[in-house]
């Protein structure tokens, strides 16, 4: 009725079609595929009444700074934030701490990239509203499995101070054959810049003189344009 207000429509993660619902998605397809946003929705369950559990999964990963952000916060800080609480926050930390347990295991079961979409599943819910820019190498084995994550710059990512010494270090060290470069461009906009071409053109010569290979070069933006774009798919510095 006219005059009359309404509280703001809000999509639940039920409307949403099933293919894009995060648990259906992990129970189709497995958990690798998921972006962190997805996987830690499915532990929120739900969300409040302005934001459904995966739009408060990317609140969270934005406030934090990422997942390494959410493990170092206290106790107090995520059970304060609204939608969260006592419950919510026990869960994260357990699965947190799960991971961490894992990872001190040394276990083999590992992320193995095929596509650019598996490389912005793992690092999009991170770096998508970043308001810095931020690059980051992830190390790959022979079976394209990712080993490590190493941040290398942040808040300049340009020509002049790229050095493909401390781009390529982490995978010199470890002795690992083939890297993917991701960074994020915070107007959210992933379309690559002239500068963005030059960069990647410079590291992949200089890491065939190293005999590292750069299989991909990903720039993530928001949703609301195209997600993310790779650099390989559009023919932009890789021959």
């Amino acid at each position: 009725m006219e005059g009359q207000q309404h509280p703001p429509y809000r999509l639940h993660i039920r409307d949403l079609p099933l293919g894009e619902r995060p648990r259906e998605r992990l129970r189709e397809r497995g958990a690798s595929y998921l972006s962190n946003a997805d996987l830690i929705a499915i532990l929120l369950r739900t969300g409040t009444a302005s934001e459904n559990a995966l739009e408060l999964a990317n609140h969270l990963l934005s406030a934090f700074g990422g997942l390494g952000g959410l493990a170092r916060a206290s106790f107090e800080e995520l059970a304060t934030i609204h939608g969260v609480g006592e419950a919510k926050t026990a869960q994260l930390k357990a699965a947190l701490e799960l991971g961490r347990r894992f990872l001190a295991t040394g276990g083999e079961e590992r992320v193995a990239i095929g596509s650019p979409g598996d490389v912005a599943n793992l690092v999009m819910g991170e770096m998508a509203f970043m308001e810095q820019e931020c690059l980051k190498v992830l190390l790959l084995n022979s079976k394209n499995q990712v080993m490590a994550i190493a941040d290398v710059y942040r808040a300049n990512v340009s020509a002049t101070t790229v050095r493909p010494a401390e781009v390529f270090s982490e995978a010199v060290r470890a002795n690992h054959p083939f890297v993917v470069l991701v960074h994020n461009h915070p107007s959210g906009d992933p379309t690559p810049s002239p500068e963005d071409v030059a960069v990647t053109e410079r590291l992949i010569q200089a890491g065939k003189v190293m005999d590292i290979e750069v299989l991909d070069h990903i720039i993530i933006g928001r949703s609301k344009y195209n997600g993310y774009l790779s650099m390989k798919e559009l023919k932009l510095a890789f021959v």
